[in-house]
C-alpha cells in the first residue's frame, strides 16, 4: 500500500468521535440496500477496504485501547471517517485491491466507496467538487467467464430420479425445489423467499424481492410443475412460506421456512446421491440461460427470466458463440499423426 495511506491513517482517516447511526455515511449507505444479502456484501467490501486504510494496530486494537478505538473486527469500516477520503486515496485503494483481488471483487469494492462518499457528500461532510473528484476512480476493465459450470440434461435428470426414488416429503419437497432452480432459474434467496400464495396453482409464480426489489413472474411447467403440485398437495394451503423443513417422522413445519444454507445442503445431498459432481445452486441458473438460448428464446425473454436487469449479464451464459468457435476450430488441420508404439511396430 502506497505510504500515504499508512502515514496519514491514525490522524486523518480514523473516527474517534461517538458513531451516531443517522450521521455515519457508511451506515446511511447501507440502510437504503433493499436486502440483508446486499448489506452483507457491502460490509464485507467496505471491510476490505479498511483493511487497506487501517494500521493493524487499529484493526485489532489492544486491551487497553481508548473504548472508542474498541471496534469489532466485523464492523472495522466504522472506524473510518469517509469524508476525508480524497481521490488519491481512492485511488490507492484501488491499486491495492487490484494487487489482491480478482476485477469484480476490486469493482464491487469501489462501487461500495463510491456509495460512501456520496452519502457523505448529501450528509453536508463534504462538497460536491470534492465528492465528484474522490469517487472518479475508474472501475477495473476485464471480461471473465462466468464461474461455474453447466450441468447437463442427464445430470439433471439423474437428480430428479434421486428425489423419486426417496418416497418420503423430503423427496417431493427437494424435486419441487430442484424443479424450480432447473425450470425458472430462480435464485437461492428468491426461492428460500417464496410464499405459499405466490404460486397460482396454475402455471404462475411471482418471484417477489430480487435483486432490486424488482418482483416478476416466471412459469412453471413439465415434471417441476408435477412436483410443485404434489408438494403443496403435501404441504397444504396454510400461508407462509412454500417451502419448510421436514422433520424425521414426516411432519412439515409450516411455522418457518428453509434458510438458503438449507437449499445448499439438500443440493449436496442429492448430487451425492445421484452421482453428480458437487455443483452451486447458480450452476443450474446458468445452465437455464445457456439451454434457453440453446433453444431459440430471445435474450430478452431470458433475461426477464432470469430477473437480469441488463441483457449483456444474460450473455455472459450464451453457449452459442462458443459452439461456432469449437465448429471454427475443426475446420483447420495441423498435420500430426500418434506415433506407434514400439510395440506396434
Amino acid at each position: 500500500m502506497p505510504d500515504l495511506i499508512i502515514r496519514t491513517a491514525p490522524q486523518d482517516l480514523i473516527l474517534y468521535e461517538r458513531i451516531i447511526p443517522d450521521q455515519h455515511p457508511a451506515l446511511v449507505y447501507l440502510a437504503q440496500k433493499p436486502s440483508e444479502n446486499s448489506r452483507r456484501g457491502l460490509r464485507n467490501a467496505l471491510n476490505i477496504v479498511a483493511d487497506i486504510l487501517l494500521p493493524t494496530h487499529f484493526v485489532q486494537p489492544a486491551k487497553d485501547a481508548p473504548e472508542t478505538l474498541r471496534v469489532e473486527y466485523s464492523t472495522r469500516f466504522l472506524s473510518i471517517d469517509w469524508a476525508r477520503l480524497r481521490y488519491q486515496h481512492v485511488a490507492a485503494i484501488r491499486s491495492a485491491l487490484m494487487d489482491k483481488y480478482a476485477p469484480a471483487t476490486v469493482n464491487h469494492a469501489l462501487s461500495a466507496v463510491r456509495g460512501v462518499l456520496k452519502e457523505a457528500w448529501r450528509l453536508g461532510y463534504i462538497t460536491a467538487e470534492e465528492y465528484h473528484k474522490s469517487a472518479d476512480v475508474q472501475n477495473v476493465k476485464a471480461q471473465l467467464l462466468p464461474a461455474g459450470r453447466d450441468l447437463s440434461g442427464g445430470e439433471v435428470t439423474a437428480l430428479a430420479r434421486a428425489c423419486i426414488e426417496d418416497d418420503s416429503a423430503y423427496g417431493v419437497r427437494d424435486a419441487a425445489i430442484l424443479g424450480l432452480l432447473a425450470v425458472c432459474g430462480l435464485r437461492r434467496a428468491e426461492l428460500t423467499a417464496l410464499a405459499r400464495f405466490d404460486f397460482d396453482d396454475r402455471d404462475k409464480m411471482t418471484v417477489r424481492g430480487g435483486k432490486g426489489r424488482k418482483d416478476r413472474t416466471v412459469y412453471v411447467a413439465g415434471g417441476a410443475l408435477v412436483a410443485l403440485t404434489e408438494w403443496i398437495e403435501i404441504r397444504g394451503d396454510a400461508a407462509g412460506a412454500l417451502f419448510n423443513p421436514v422433520i424425521r417422522t414426516g411432519r412439515i413445519i409450516l411455522a418457518r421456512g428453509l434458510t438458503e444454507q438449507a437449499v445448499y445442503k439438500m443440493l449436496h445431498k442429492r448430487a451425492d446421491e445421484a452421482g453428480v459432481r458437487d455443483f452451486s445452486p447458480h450452476d443450474l441458473r446458468r445452465t437455464v440461460a445457456g439451454d434457453l438460448l440453446d433453444a431459440g428464446v430471445d435474450i430478452v425473454t431470458v433475461a426477464n427470466i432470469l430477473g437480469h436487469a441488463d441483457v449483456n449479464t444474460t450473455r455472459r451464459y450464451d453457449r452459442r458463440p462458443e459452439d461456432v468457435k469449437r465448429v471454427a476450430a475443426g475446420k483447420l488441420n495441423f498435420g500430426y499423426e500418434r506415433r506407434k508404439k514400439k510395440d506396434e511396430g
